[in-house]
């Protein structure tokens, strides 16, 4: 009787090109930790203890991820964070012991994208770093990659297959991961959402909707946009429920 054939193997496909993910921490056991759990995954790992050693590891060459911790010896991650928007909209997901919610909402308000409180379990970190890497802008895409979607509102432009979103000067505004997933209010221009979906929608699980995370969020992209009109602001409150974006969308 004959017998089937075994099939043959499928190979595993590895990337042609791992993440880089800087950790900076102080504790020489949390970034041990950190550091063998994301190497285990696949993904190319740097420490650092402190904002100079971080600073050098920037200068060294290319950085996907930075997981950087709240309390540092000298230049806390709050200051690092601020310093490091002002040059890259490289993703950061800060870390802290202290859950409170002014260190999510301060982290945030300086450029964070995601936030995780010690002590953490593994598959939150992966979650977490997963989540953000997705939403972070292919830095490989050709530049003449076709645009299925664009979205033009007040005078702005939005390319969300670039995910980049063009003043109507013509200029280029940078947005943190989170504040780009906020911008799906353009798929459903005059209609409210509620913060849950809006927290959803973010994908950054830095809160619950009782906090004020998702309401900083909002804040700071209508900064962004210029959106300090008190009479009809693009981005419009619906007290005690959500936001609605108030201007009219053209897709293209």
């Amino acid at each position: 009787m004959a017998t089937r054939p075994e099939p043959a193997p499928v190979p595993t496909r590895t990337p042609a090109l791992a993440h880089h993910i800087v950790v900076v921490d102080d504790d020489a056991g949390v970034r041990t930790l950190l550091t063998r759990i994301l190497r285990e995954c696949g993904y190319e790992v740097s420490g650092a203890r402190d904002g100079a050693e971080l600073q050098e590891i920037i200068g060294a060459g290319r950085i996907d991820l930075i997981l950087l911790d709240i309390m540092l010896p000298g230049d806390s991650g709050i200051e690092l964070c601020r310093t490091i928007r002002k040059q890259s909209h490289v993703p950061i997901i800060m870390i802290s012991a202290r859950g409170q919610e002014s260190d999510r909402v301060a982290g945030l308000d300086v450029g964070a994208d995601d936030y995780i409180a010690k002590p953490f379990g593994r598959s939150e970190v992966l979650a977490r770093v997963r989540a953000v890497l997705r939403r972070m802008r292919d830095p490989h895409a050709p530049l003449d990659a076709p645009i299925p979607e664009r979205f033009e509102f007040a005078g702005w432009q939005y390319h969300a297959r670039r995910r980049e979103l063009i003043a109507p000067s013509g200029a280029e505004v940078d947005l943190t991961a989170a504040e780009q997933d906020l911008l799906a209010l353009l798929r459903n221009p005059q209609r409210m959402i509620g913060r849950e979906r809006l927290l959803e929608l973010s994908r950054s699980r830095i809160g619950s909707s009782t906090d004020r995370s998702i309401d900083v969020l909002v804040s700071r992209l209508r900064r962004k946009l210029g959106d300090g009109r008190k009479v009809r602001p693009l981005i419009r409150t619906v007290r005690g429920v959500g936001y609605m974006l108030a201007a009219d969308v053209i897709v293209t």
